[in-house]
């Protein structure tokens, strides 16, 4: 079963210095039908206004991975953590028994895209920690490129996630560049669009589209135009 989620469905706020859309139920935006997808449970776009961020604050229980498309965002947390994370980096931050942290966009003039997501970590009360991985693009040409995985499986270049939870990063553009990627039937899957267009199993996606999948054993990837997009495969 394949569910499309179109861009314009998503749940939105501007702030002003933030301009947020909500694929899932967060914050002021409710919506039973869209509570998350197996253990994932937000994917925020959010673009932060130069020389602005969210401020200090405090999260706990959540697996929080930062998927950066454009401009630096610059992260801070009560572990003790300061680093930039540019583009083409993922980053995760393990809120477990509580962690205070801040984001800002501290380049003038531009701003800072990004994908805010959450998972459900497979046990609470763990200890708060933290990983960041740079990926170049060029490894994600034409392919999808496992960036993470759960801890014991993800390998030194992957981020590991106390969860039971994978992600792949593909670039496609033009008829030659294709992917298919195996999928448990018993397990779900979220495909998210960050640019371009492209299709998943015949289902034509833009950019801000999404596509729930489950009782599937295949995604196929085809017909990208300057596409870049995420997998996630997913515990029901």
């Amino acid at each position: 079963m394949l569910i499309p989620r179109r861009s314009a469905e998503r749940g939105y706020a501007d702030h002003g210095w933030l301009k947020s859309f909500h694929s899932f139920s967060f914050a002021d935006y409710h919506d039973p039908a869209h509570m998350g997808w197996g253990n994932l449970r937000v994917i925020n776009e959010d673009r932060i206004a130069a020389g602005t961020g969210f401020g200090t604050h405090p999260h706990r229980d959540m697996e929080i991975v930062s998927v950066v498309l454009e401009g630096e965002l610059a992260h801070r947390d009560s572990m003790g953590n300061g680093t930039a994370i540019p583009p083409g980096s993922v980053q995760r931050m393990t809120a477990g028994t509580g962690v205070r942290h801040s984001e800002h966009n501290h380049a003038p003039g531009s701003v800072t895209h990004f994908l805010q997501i959450w998972l459900l970590p497979a046990e609470r009360g763990l200890a708060p920690g933290y990983e960041q991985r740079a990926f170049d693009p060029a490894d994600q040409r034409g392919r999808l490129q496992r960036v993470a995985a759960p801890i014991g499986e993800a390998d030194a270049a992957e981020v590991p996630l106390h969860a039971d939870a994978r992600l792949w990063i593909g670039r496609f553009d033009g008829a030659t560049e294709s992917a298919r990627l195996a999928l448990d039937p018993a397990r779900k899957a979220y495909v998210f669009v960050t640019r371009g267009r492209l299709a998943v199993n015949g289902v034509a996606l833009a950019a801000g589209d999404a596509l729930a999948a489950q009782d599937e054993a295949e995604l196929r990837v085809s017909d990208g135009c300057g596409a870049e997009v995420l997998v996630f495969d997913l515990a029901s």
